[in-house]
């Protein structure tokens, strides 16, 4: 980790993470509205601008009638129709490039002007190569729909929102150093119980967003209406017939995020009793009433998102709450990992 504090590169770093997390919620808006697989070819220069005549509309059109999603969905899909599903993204992919801008225009800056020691670059380096590699991934997912049938792979899509998460959370964990001060590396801190079952949480978490990611590929959140009870039945059979139901049943799968997302809650009271009998400072605590509040609120909404049929509006803010639910549980961690160094 770097060692070097400063204001302007924490306030660079926090405005990259709210753009990838704006990012991660549109590409949800994309997916929730058909309208990923509306661009069948990855041009990052010469894609930045939308076709601009009626001429330049028809060959886009045409290029899209050629997939699988219009030929076995859209096939009555009109040139205006069509103009909207690609402009929403189109637009996801320039605000793509514009975090693209966003990063490597002041990482270079601060490089320059040596803001950021030359030494300390590994991290900002590993971040800018997060950023390649889930633009890469997502095309590699949009391709995966251009095929042989017109949606993409579950799995592709669930590493592309890893990895922009990962993108976010080493953002932010990095942001979190220079406004906090970073651990010193010459020193080796213990970890606490209270980082470890904060780590666990986190990684219970992060277990439950992989397979809303797989449930989102999958388009499994439309398998039962119904809740607690999948069709009639609290556990339906033969959910976990075998170890390859679990990567690819799209019924075990809405099964899991369904109920997975409980363990996340309990875990979190567990760290605020400790947090309280410790006599942590109170910023954490009201910090771990605030994560419990937004785990709860994330229920509701994966169980209203159920409910409705998966209504766009709250499909959407179930996904944007867990992105803050994220955020926050990297923050309650950060500041415990730095107490322990102290």
């Amino acid at each position: 980790m770097p060692q070097t504090q400063n204001n302007a590169v924490m306030k660079w770093l926090f405005t990259f993470a709210i753009i990838v997390a704006f990012l991660v919620v549109f590409g949800g808006f994309v997916r929730l509205t058909r309208s990923g697989l509306s661009i069948t070819e990855w041009n990052p220069i010469s894609g930045s601008v939308p076709p601009l005549s009626a001429e330049a509309w028809q060959d886009e059109f045409a290029k899209y009638q050629e997939t699988p999603e219009f030929l076995e969905i859209n096939f009555n899909m009109t040139l205006e129709e069509y103009k909207f599903i690609f402009y929403m993204e189109w637009i996801h992919r320039f605000i793509a490039r514009f975090a693209g801008l966003i990063y490597a225009i002041p990482v270079f800056y601060f490089l320059f002007k040596k803001i950021i020691p030359f030494k300390e670059f590994g991290i900002y380096f590993l971040m800018g190569s997060l950023f390649i590699a889930q633009a890469f991934a997502g095309w590699i997912m949009v391709a995966s729909g251009l095929v042989d049938r017109p949606a993409v792979s579950h799995f592709s899509l669930t590493t592309h929102l890893l990895l922009a998460l990962a993108l976010l959370g080493l953002s932010f964990w990095t942001g979190l150093g220079h406004k906090y001060g970073f651990p010193d590396s010459s020193k080796k801190s213990k970890w606490s119980l209270a980082s470890k079952l904060t780590l666990t949480s986190f990684i219970l978490l992060i277990i439950q967003i992989t397979y809303g990611g797989m449930t989102a590929g999958l388009k499994a959140g439309h398998v039962s209406d119904t809740w607690p009870l999948m069709f009639g039945k609290l556990i339906p059979p033969n959910l976990f017939s075998s170890l390859i139901d679990i990567f690819e049943s799209p019924q075990t799968i809405v099964f899991i995020h369904r109920w997975f997302g409980w363990l996340v809650l309990i875990s979190i009271p567990i760290i605020y009793y400790y947090a309280k009998k410790q006599n942590y400072p109170q910023d954490i605590k009201k910090g771990l009433i605030w994560l419990t509040g937004i785990v709860g609120l994330q229920i509701i909404l994966g169980v209203l998102t159920i409910l409705s049929y998966v209504n766009i509006v709250i499909a959407l803010a179930h996904q944007a709450n867990a992105l803050i639910l994220f955020t926050l549980t990297i923050y309650l961690l950060h500041r415990f990992r730095a107490l322990d160094a102290k």
